[in-house]
């Protein structure tokens, strides 16, 4: 069930109704809980028995770990949830890189390697994670004193894997900042400014740019592209740029508002990452709760930059491969991963070593034109999940020069990236925007998402 299907609208509302009417917070937590099961077995039923017994194997070692006191045992409950997310996490998502092709009498991997990937499994097993290891650090969230009787942790728990708003595609979202907004919700706090405005902004970077951009777009695959002219294939690169930010800047921002008017925030998950000046820049505003994540429960623990330039770039080049798999079980992810990696390691290597950094306009935008141009042609490993047929690709670039173009698909791409450039464009001027134009512009997104909304077309990190 997308944010952009006609049903969802009714089972929102079916949910916002019945969370408001009743009179506790207990049972506003059933209320969350039952419509987010629902929401989540809509397309695959069978998929929520996976869902469950990740989140009692969670939520039972969670809960073990708080009960525990300092020592081993406590070391050896919280080492047993990280390792069956991480394990649920392996089984299901990266079996194919590691199996591989299944012989005829080999039941047990051709049963494995048919198995569909469970929908959002990435989130919610790093959800587990969060809340695991928050736990073991002895947050103050958890601490003894805090933890209800292990009924209603099991509910809490529950409640923070499956929330509905960010159970698919994130923002991940720490257990230390969830499990606080746990109470009563009141019609009366609801932030309804910000919530219409985060839907509207939304579900016009979907449906209008995003959707449409996928018509243009979807042509980048094999053989397709073998004889277009290098300028619409370049195009194309720049269109999918386009379209991989409004997708899921979209969503994110969707289920943030959503999650407004069931009275809980989100945390924010991008920063307008197409005007960063560095590549570390843009990994503090794209996916920031991914980043955020990595940083905290990885990057971290690896020692940071803690030991020296050597393990400093050791730990990055870790951190941005397993990033780069977390999205995929293709090994170009990896090597997408890679060259973020490489990037924010030449980068750091040479940072300060040229005296401090111009603050001129135009050196200002040539940074930010060369960031964006890397982080762009990287997206080729996206779209493209063969690392062969991405190769393949930058080869048709070369050699079609004077292949003819399709000016209609290119005239799309100015179009409807413009409005990701204004986006962003806006953000570079400091000065603060009238109400009234503010407002203006809203009813003029909330006129196009309604007649002029692309091909319903499934967010793009719903299959990570």
């Amino acid at each position: 069930m997308n944010y952009n299907d006609p049903l969802f609208l009714v089972f929102f509302l079916t949910c916002f109704f019945a969370y408001y009417t009743v009179r506790s917070a207990r049972l506003q937590i059933v209320v969350l809980i039952g419509a987010s099961l629902f929401f989540y077995a809509w397309a695959a039923p069978w998929l929520l028995s996976v869902f469950l017994l990740s989140w009692l194997i969670t939520a039972l070692t969670s809960y073990a770990t708080i009960t525990s006191p300092p020592g081993r045992r406590r070391t050896a409950f919280a080492t047993a949830g990280v390792v069956a997310n991480l394990g649920f996490l392996a089984l299901f998502k990266y079996k194919s890189l590691f199996l591989g092709e299944p012989v005829a009498t080999d039941v047990a991997v051709h049963w494995l390697l048919l198995a569909p990937l469970p929908i959002g499994i990435s989130f919610y097993t790093f959800h587990g994670i969060s809340l695991v290891v928050d736990v073991y650090r002895g947050d103050r969230s958890f601490s003894r004193e805090a933890v209800p009787a292990l009924p209603a942790h099991l509910g809490r728990t529950l409640l923070y894997l499956v929330f509905f708003p960010q159970l698919i595609a994130g923002p991940i979202i720490k257990a230390k900042d969830f499990f606080p907004q746990l109470g009563r919700k009141h019609l009366a706090d609801i932030r309804w400014n910000a919530a219409f405005a985060n839907l509207v902004i939304g579900f016009f970077l979907k449906s209008v740019v995003a959707d449409n951009l996928a018509t243009v777009t979807f042509w980048i695959q094999n053989p397709y592209f073998e004889w277009m002219s290098s300028v619409q294939l370049v195009m194309m690169i720049y269109g999918y740029s386009f379209q991989i930010f409004a997708d899921f800047a979209g969503y994110s921002l969707i289920a943030i508002g959503l999650a407004q008017l069931l009275g809980f925030e989100l945390p924010q998950n991008f920063n307008f990452p197409y005007i960063a000046t560095s590549i570390a820049d843009f990994w503090r505003r794209w996916h920031m709760s991914l980043s955020n994540w990595l940083r905290d429960y990885l990057y971290i623990p690896l020692g940071g930059n803690r030991h020296g330039n050597l393990r400093t770039n050791i730990n990055l080049l870790t951190v941005m491969v397993l990033g780069g798999l977390w999205h995929g079980a293709a090994w170009s992810f990896a090597v997408w991963g890679l060259w973020h990696g490489l990037g924010l390691v030449i980068e750091r290597a040479f940072a300060g070593r040229f005296g401090p950094r111009s603050t001129h306009p135009l050196i200002i935008a040539l940074r930010i034109f060369l960031v964006f141009n890397f982080v762009t042609f990287g997206w080729l490993l996206f779209k493209l999940q063969n690392f062969s047929e991405a190769l393949d690709y930058l080869a048709a670039i070369a050699r079609n020069p004077s292949a003819g173009a399709d000016y209609k698909s290119i005239g799309l791409i100015l179009i409807f990236g413009s409005a990701v450039v204004g986006y962003h464009a806006r953000q570079l001027i400091r000065r603060p925007v009238p109400p009234f134009l503010r407002e203006s512009c809203l009813a003029v997104m909330l006129f196009l998402v309604l007649v002029n909304a692309g091909p319903a077309v499934p967010f793009i990190y719903f299959q990570f």
